[in-house]
């Protein structure tokens, strides 16, 4: 306790200087520590300093990016000005609490966050019936529910006096997100008895009785809002705010729409007579917002665009929607770090019983990471240079026999026949154990340390892995602990630690190169991380988490002495659950699914002194898979960022997001029972990351653009010169201008794309050309055939050659796969100077600082693709630019089979395609059936 409130009275010391523009420094903490030591001399006993300094200097050193938003002032009155502010005791005893563990720049920026959706959602004390409704999305695992906790603490202070927070599916879920509001919201334990509550988080700043609110569910495991509480539970408006935080099932939201119909409702709707509640202003939080709570049905529509208002929406959505229509003053605000599904809402769905679907009218909010936020990009690379990802990822390659991909319920694993691990998964136990040894030897002996282990959906499956973990750690145990036979494990354990590519020493020393803003501590020696780890091995349990294990992750019950745990799951991991403390995941879960996969993250989040320990043991096909979706993820925000720049509402932002071909890989629910998407390509880039290796295709594809590129005619550019503001940029290769779209169609046609290449189905490209062609658009299109600055040439023709790029290849029997082919300034090959310099000045205009997305502070000094598009296609008239729909870019390159290790095969022929944007609206449908999709993508989780 005295390091947490040394670094609070230091920090805020720190942010003084830091206002009037000191610069803040290793002297300047120093001096202050001391400052503050000389305060309360007793502080000193015990005190770790280095760790106080390493803390203050990671959170001087943090920054958060600004959060954007897209909203709707339809129906809606602006209410939340500095007065309605004044004497907020909720939101004031939070902020407090928040800035001992967090820099002051992130509690700032939660502030400015929280207003903004506050101030979007009503005046509570607004009397004319309302219904606001509106999504957050966030990175995953940074933070989602510190930000609703925050909305929450304010929506109380203003009046909203009903709070509902619909917490995951499963009760430890519930329990969790139960025991974070404890701390944040109530200010103590939520207990079945509650005439004794202990005082806790909030409560130890004000305690006050007159502002406690009051709870109607619990932190127990079964704490959900049960019919024993129902039946006794009554409210009035007098009262101080409640509190629900409860499962998405279908018996408890049943239950709770039942309550406030025979407890709650005061009045009828003078139109259908269905009882409502007029006099308690409602907010419901929608905790993983496109998990359940959306409507996988298919609701009708007539010629009008009018829906089917007799329709019968799917439970828990159907249940949602009662709860929010049974009050004539609600608000709804979901949060998700995958919004694909809520974007496929209908905007203008409605039904007599249920109300409106829960299409996030009102807003849309993209929230900024803070620096310290490990997310997607940060692991896998910034969509433009995957190389720069973190080095923490190990490739699995031998876990195929031991658990296949496509096992049944009833497999039992095997290594080559015998009953236990295969040594990719021992590896990353032991990984496990070194990384809390190291922990401990930077002062973090007393915090949480967990591992993943999530390899099969199937409970019966999880059984099995969890006895052989079990059995391989008792067997570490007993070897270190007891001295015997451990001569074999140390010498493993001092090539994980030493190994010159993915060893601790090897990882340690390159973060501490290339991530200098991460402030990666060096590593103790290997001799004195032994000892410890002998030490705390006995500490470390192995538990299951799934829906019929009884174990408990027992982080709060252990939070004075950290809670060592391997975790064995499946679902009950895949969603929302924290697993503090995470620092090794082994991950094998098959599903290809965008917001599957993506929620199947656990492994980002924030790793404050000990990022450079975590490993994420995954097989080389789902890095693969993981880039693609964070790319897509970015795309969606680069198109949001567009949308908050040209003023659009969610309901216009909505349309155009379901037509666009970054959604071809979704799940299969949100394409509804008709197996198929309509899909533009309008404003988008595609390019090859997934090619053949076959030598035939090869071939095939060869010929084709051969043919294609001679049938051309002589180059207009060779070499290819732009400038570009004070500089120039030079591409190796030759432009050919006023392409007709036949030419572009015939060589689409004749060139076969790899079934792995998901958005680069040359087939469905060529019919969208030739839909576009129809209303006078991608008429006439410039090709591009890029070549490396070095490199080996190829002669396609007498005197005409290329030189080959070099692609580095992910390690697949079947494909060609690279993580990226076109370099970000190729997309501005065919720009003139007036065009690239608006294009840039739209980049820099719709451009905001976000960690999450990209370590840049500064505004880009180069135009991004989407904004390339844009300009491309609608013009720009402050820059005298006008639009080009017609204008297509195809981009060609030859890639070097040596690259591949293919061997007699001609050059790996690669294309990208750049689409103007178009207000033309036309798409192409895109099918697909349910026996392909089992087969390609796994079961929907």
């Amino acid at each position: 306790m005295p390091e947490q409130k040394v670094i609070k009275f230091v920090q805020e010391l720190l942010d003084d200087a830091r206002k009037s523009g000191t610069t803040i420094t290793l002297d300047l903490i120093a001096e202050n520590i001391e400052r503050v030591l000389n305060m309360s001399p007793s502080w000193r006993e015990g005190l770790n300093k280095d760790s106080v300094t390493d803390e203050l200097i990671r959170r001087f050193s943090s920054w958060v990016g600004e959060a954007t938003m897209i909203h709707s002032d339809t129906d809606h009155k602006a209410w939340l000005i500095a007065t309605r502010k004044q004497g907020w005791c909720y939101w004031q005893r939070y902020r407090e609490y928040l800035e001992r563990d967090m820099p002051l720049s992130s509690v700032e920026a939660l502030d400015g966050a929280t207003d903004k959706i506050l101030g979007m959602l009503e005046d509570p004390t607004r009397k004319d019936p309302w219904d606001r409704r509106g999504l957050v999305v966030g990175h995953v695992q940074s933070g989602k529910t510190g930000n609703y906790t925050g909305l929450i603490c304010k929506a109380a202070d203003a009046g909203y006096k009903i709070i509902i927070v619909l917490a995951g599916m499963h009760n430890n879920l519930r329990a969790q997100t139960q025991i974070r509001l404890d701390e944040g919201f109530l200010g103590f334990k939520s207990t079945k008895n509650a005439d004794s509550l202990e005082i806790i988080g909030v409560g130890e700043i004000d305690s006050d009785m007159a502002i406690r609110p009051n709870f109607a569910t619990n932190r127990a495991e079964n704490g959900d809002f049960s019919t024993k509480v129902a039946n006794h539970l009554g409210i009035t408006p007098e009262q101080r705010p409640w509190l629900f935080v409860v499962k998405k099932n279908k018996t408890i939201l049943k239950r709770l729409n039942e309550w406030i119909e025979n407890h709650v409702a005061n009045g009828h709707d003078p139109e259908t007579g269905r009882k409502v509640v007029t006099n308690l202003p409602l907010l419901v939080i929608d905790d993983e917002a496109d998990n359940a709570s959306v409507d996988t049905g298919v609701q009708s529509f007539n010629e009008l665009g009018q829906p089917n208002e007799e329709y019968e929406p799917k439970a828990i959505n159907s249940l949602i929607r009662r709860i929010l229509h049974a009050f004539t003053h609600s608000a709804y605000v979901g949060y998700t770090a995958t919004p694909f599904a809520n974007v496929f809402i209908h905007e203008r769905g409605t039904t007599t019983l249920e109300g409106p679907d829960l299409f996030p009218a009102a807003f849309i909010m993209n929230l900024a990471a803070p620096s310290t936020h490990i997310g997607p990009c940060r692991i896998f690379g910034p969509k433009e240079e995957p190389e720069k990802g973190l080095p923490l990822l190990r490739s699995v390659k031998d876990a195929e026999s031991w658990l296949p991909t496509n096992h049944k319920s009833g497999h039992y694993p095997r290594y080559d026949g015998a009953d236990e691990l295969p040594p990719s998964l021992k590896e990353a136990i032991l990984s496990f154990l070194l990384s809390c040894a190291v922990r401990s030897h930077r002062g973090q002996a007393k915090k949480h340390a967990s591992m993943l282990i999530h390899v099969t959906r199937y409970t019966n499956v999880q059984e099995y892995v969890f006895q052989q973990v079990e059995k391989y750690l008792l067997n570490v145990r007993q070897r270190l602990v007891r001295k015997i036979d451990d001569q074999d494990l140390l010498n493993v354990l001092q090539n994980i630690w030493r190994d010159e590519k993915n060893g601790f020493m090897a990882t340690n020393a390159s973060m501490r190169e290339t991530s200098a803003d991460l402030s990666i501590q060096t590593l103790p020696p290997l001799e004195d991380v032994l000892t410890t780890l002998v030490e705390l091995i006995q500490d470390v349990q192995v538990k299951r988490v799934n829906g019929t294990a009884k174990d408990v992750l027992d982080y709060e019950q252990n939070k004075e002495t950290g809670f060592k745990v391997i975790a064995v799951g499946g679902d009950k991991l895949s969603r929302g659950l924290t697993l503090e403390g995470l620092s090794v995941s082994y991950f094998l879960r098959a599903s290809k699914m965008y917001d599957t996969l993506m929620q199947m993250g656990r492994w980002f989040g924030y790793r404050p002194g000990y990022l450079d320990l975590c490993r994420l043991y995954i097989p080389e096909e789902l890095i693969e898979w993981f880039r693609h979706i964070t790319d897509a993820s970015e795309e969606l925000r680069e198109e949001f960022d567009l949308a908050v720049n040209s003023g659009m509402t969610p309901r216009e932002y909505g349309l155009k997001v379901q037509s666009h071909s970054t959604l071809m890989v979704t799940s299969r629910v949100k394409m509804r029972t008709a197996k198929e998407l309509m899909l533009s390509f309008s404003g988008q880039l595609v390019q090859t990351v997934a090619l053949h290796r076959d030598i035939p295709t090869l071939s095939h594809n060869y010929n084709a653009a051969k043919n294609f590129l001679l049938n051309l005619g002589i180059a207009q550019e060779s070499p290819i010169v732009r400038q570009r503001g004070e500089s120039k940029n030079t591409w190796e290769g030759h432009l050919w201008k006023d392409i007709s779209a036949t030419s572009i169609v015939g060589f689409l046609n004749s060139y076969r794309s790899h079934p792995a290449a998901h958005r680069v189905n040359t087939a469905l490209l060529a019919e969208f050309i030739e839909n576009m062609n129809k209303s006078g658009e991608l008429t006439g299109w410039t090709v591009a055939l890029i070549g490396a600055s070095e490199g080996e040439e190829h002669l396609l023709a007498p005197g005409f050659a290329i030189p080959m790029l070099k692609r580095e290849f992910q390690d697949y029997d079947d494909r060609y796969s690279i993580k990226t082919l076109i370099s970000p300034r190729d997309e501005s090959i065919d720009l003139d100077t007036a065009t690239w310099n608006a294009a840039l000045n739209l980049t820099q205009k719709t451009w905001h600082a976000d960690p999450g997305r990209s370590r840049r502070k500064e505004k880009p000094d180069e135009p991004s693709g989407p904004c390339i598009r844009q300009v491309r296609g609608f013009g720009y008239p402050e820059f005298g630019v006008v639009p080009q729909p017609e204008r297509g870019l195809l981009l060609l390159y030859m890639l070097s089979p040596k690259e591949a290790d293919l061997q007699s095969a001609p050059p790996v022929v690669a294309l990208g395609m750049s689409f103007p944007g178009s207000k033309s609206g036309t798409k192409v449908k895109y099918k697909v059936n349910n026996i392909y999709w089992e087969q390609e993508y796994g079961p929907a989780s």
